[in-house]
């Protein structure tokens, strides 16, 4: 069994499919937690994490890269595979390199920092070619590669959960497989105006003793900070994310009259209110304190409005490479786009500055505010945008044979099966599928069987990082 297919398992990936595909006869374990012993890393998973084998049992090892030898102790078993922690590295992998970052070994962000760029890539396209053969039963063709030139201080926005430990601010990063906050007064793949920003406002929240959210006990104000940032603009958005209630007015009086705003570009401070028990991280309300509630941002030769929850790429240099390949496979499209999960209109724009005909759909209200709003800012008439589901709004062009390219961009979870089941109906000459989830991506797939691939591109939107972005030309099989 593969390593992308065992840390499916690993991650508690829950689709039903994935289960069924990850089936696997229950064996004996031969080690027990607390047992300690010398092995090598022969592979890594999808999260990153290494892999090894003792007696034909399967090893998790975070932290260990391909030919490390670790002496690790095991923490935990189950009846498919077992986790250890790295107690010494005996032998270093001959792709390790030294992390920039000071807190690499806690926050579970950058979790390729310690490898290689060329072999990062190499591991990207390996995770993506897995999960294709092991959950749709793909043989994929050919992948290419699209690699970042910029691989540090790339990121355009950050966000940063935010705790009070024994009367200590915390703001940075969670520990990899927990809720803790790692506090780091700098992130490596971002720029240096959104750590700046970050240390301005810890400051400020210190000196104000400003309410910090406790998420155990559901009680508090302050849950997290959100910072976008535009290279090309110069500009910073600062969002505060808090529960019902107001900032006190010396803090408030504080912020609005600091000479921090002109230094750090800071156009707008946002108030997003989340009263909920949930990790979802933005609530339905946004109240501006101060100044704009978007920041400019541009992309190649288009302008865009962005507000704090609209969705954008966080690599602008990566998103142009990505998006000029969408560009290229639409190009002979003469009927009309349906760019559904369009978010703030980025890629329907950049179809639509050619000419193309494109519909985009997206639920969020303010993201297709945003949207109409950069259409009319960049003068492109060609491209629309329908408020709500995918769900919904997909079902207004069933059977209408109107739509000849279907764009599919969604969140991590992949399309709903109401989603697929109406672009059956539509039947659209070529899909264009954008992933950032290889495991949902290839069960999707699975269920559009009456298309191939007939190119597959791996892009590098996130550098340092496991994640991966794929984009997937589809075209109905021969009948």
């Amino acid at each position: 069994m593969s390593a992308f297919t065992l840390l499916s398992f690993y991650d508690t990936f829950t689709d039903r499919t994935q289960r069924k595909v990850m089936a696997k006869p229950k064996h004996t374990i031969p080690l027990r937690a607390g047992d300690r012993l010398e092995l090598e890393i022969e592979t890594q998973s999808s999260s990153g994490d290494g892999i090894c084998r003792h007696e034909g049992y399967t090893l998790f090892v975070p932290g260990g890269l391909v030919g490390d030898r670790v002496w690790a102790e095991v923490t935990k078993t189950t009846p498919r595979f077992g986790v250890m922690r790295i107690l010494e590295r005996r032998v270093d992998s001959p792709y390790r390199i030294a992390p920039t970052c000071p807190v690499f070994e806690q926050c579970g962000g950058c979790k390729l920092q310690d490898l290689k760029y060329k072999k990062q890539m190499e591991f990207k396209v390996g995770v993506v070619a897995d999960a294709l053969k092991h959950i749709a039963g793909i043989d994929p063709p050919a992948i290419r590669s699209v690699p970042a030139e910029q691989v540090y201080r790339y990121r355009n926005r950050g966000s940063f959960p935010v705790q009070k430990i024994r009367g200590a601010l915390r703001i940075g990063f969670f520990k990899q497989g927990s809720h803790d906050v790692v506090d780091s007064d700098r992130c490596d793949i971002l720029p240096d105006r959104i750590n700046e920003t970050k240390e301005w406002v810890r400051e400020l929240l210190i000196k104000h003793d400003i309410s910090i959210y406790d998420e155990h006990r559901h009680r508090g104000f302050l849950r997290e900070l959100v910072i976008r940032h535009s290279e090309n603009s110069g500009e910073i958005l600062l969002g505060l994310i808090t529960t019902e209630g107001t900032f006190p007015e010396t803090f408030l009086a504080e912020v609005k009259s600091s000479d921090a705003l002109n230094q750090l570009h800071i156009r707008g401070i946002v108030q997003n209110i989340n009263p909920q028990k949930t990790n979802v991280i933005f609530g339905n309300e946004t109240r501006v304190l101060w100044g704009e509630s978007s920041l400019n941002e541009t992309l190649g030769d288009l302008k865009f409005r962005l507000s704090l929850t609209s969705f954008f790429q966080v690599h602008p240099q990566q998103t142009v490479q990505l998006y000029e390949t969408l560009r290229q496979w639409a190009a002979s499209s003469t009927g009309r786009i349906l760019d559904a999960y369009c978010g703030a209109g980025a890629i329907s724009l950049w179809l639509g500055k050619s000419g193309l005909r494109v519909a985009g759909i997206e639920e969020s209200p303010q993201a297709v505010e945003d949207a109409r709003d950069n259409a009319r800012a960049n003068k492109i008439e060609s491209c629309v945008f329908l408020q709500g589901t995918v769900e919904e709004q997909i079902k207004k062009f069933t059977g209408k044979r109107e739509v000849e390219t279907l764009i599919l961009n969604p969140p991590r979870k992949g399309c709903s099966e109401k989603v697929l089941q109406a672009v059956s109906k539509i039947s659209p000459e070529q899909i264009i599928y954008v992933s950032c989830n290889p495991a949902t991506l290839a069960r999707d797939l699975t269920r559009l069987k009456k298309y191939r691939i007939d190119d597959l591109a791996v892009f590098d939107l996130f550098p340092q990082t496991q994640h991966v972005e794929t984009a997937v030309l589809l075209h109905p099989t021969a009948s």
